[in-house]
């Protein structure tokens, strides 16, 4: 039976009574957590499909593998722009939650969606990055991989205009939208001069077979399941959640608006992802929660 806690002030008694029912569930437990885009919103990075995302048509596997050079130069200056972004963000206090909720023995360990590496930099340790990283990039033909920091370096040499693009828009998977494009000179492999790509799964694109089987072995492993900030609209997060299901493990959701979970859960917290993660920590491990909040106010 899903009970569903509509998002309110959290001193509100209804918001209250779920995050108790949610902290019965997973106390003393052994808890595998889920995230999607939602968990970055506050690092500054946009998501999808929550309320109010635009709409956008991000370019398939086939698109940049095909014989279309200006797709390809439409994705590298935008991808280009977006993981500029992607490596000033910071981790926030949901990030740090997980990661503090680890080093005390209650998390044991992160599936994210996400390609943004903020579990890492926050202190996580066993993360499943599911749809890869955009901190790597490798050629399509001999295999050579390159840390993005050093394609970004020839990115600009090659295009020193780029970087001064004020037009942009920023998309969640690492690319934005830019101008200009037809004058962009995309860096190949020095290796072999093959084509570049970011290891991140385009859509389109199936999930390693390796990386999906290390996040099921997570779940496998757990004793009870967080989804935050993931609306479940990819195949990879509902085949876990219902592979968690199988196992009867508890489930609690997390995230702003309709997701596919619902109704398939044991708790559903219509909230934000950082200051639901935030009291999780703060009343399973209270010296967590001191440690979050003692971060966030050296952020500010």
């Amino acid at each position: 039976m899903s009970t569903l806690i509509a998002a309110g002030d959290p001193a509100d008694e209804t918001a209250e009574a779920g995050l108790e029912r949610a902290i019965e569930l997973l106390a003393d437990r052994r808890v595998a957590f889920l995230t999607g885009a939602g968990v970055s919103t506050d690092s500054g990075i946009p998501d999808y499909r929550g309320q109010g995302a635009p709409v956008r048509t991000p370019m398939t596997v086939d698109q940049f593998l095909s014989n279309d050079d200006a797709a390809r130069k439409r994705y590298w200056a935008g991808s280009h722009l977006g993981w500029k972004r992607f490596d000033g963000a910071r981790p926030n206090a949901g990030h740090r939650a997980i990661a503090l909720l680890e080093e005390a023995g209650i998390a044991d360990g992160v599936i994210t969606q996400n390609v943004d590496g903020l579990h890492v930099r926050a202190g996580s340790r066993r993360v499943v990055d599911l749809h890869g990283s955009m901190d790597r990039v490798s050629c399509l033909s001999c295999g050579q991989s390159y840390a993005r920091s050093s394609i970004a370096e020839r990115m600009t040499s090659l295009n020193p205009w780029l970087d001064t693009e004020t037009d942009v828009t920023i998309n969640p998977d690492g690319d934005a939208e830019v101008g200009r494009v037809d004058e962009i000179v995309v860096p190949v492999c020095t290796v072999c001069g093959g084509m570049l790509k970011p290891d991140v799964v385009f859509f389109g694109e199936f999930i390693p077979t390796e990386k999906y089987a290390e996040a099921a072995a997570l779940v496998r492993g757990a004793d009870a399941l967080v989804i935050a900030g993931s609306s479940l609209v990819v195949n990879s997060g509902i085949r876990l959640l219902e592979l968690a299901r199988r196992k009867r493990l508890p489930i609690v959701v997390i995230n702003r608006g309709v997701t596919k979970a619902d109704g398939r859960a044991d708790v559903k917290l219509d909230a934000g992802a950082s200051e639901t993660l935030t009291g999780i920590a703060a009343r399973l491990v209270p010296s967590a929660f001191t440690s979050v909040v003692s971060q966030e106010a050296t952020d500010a």
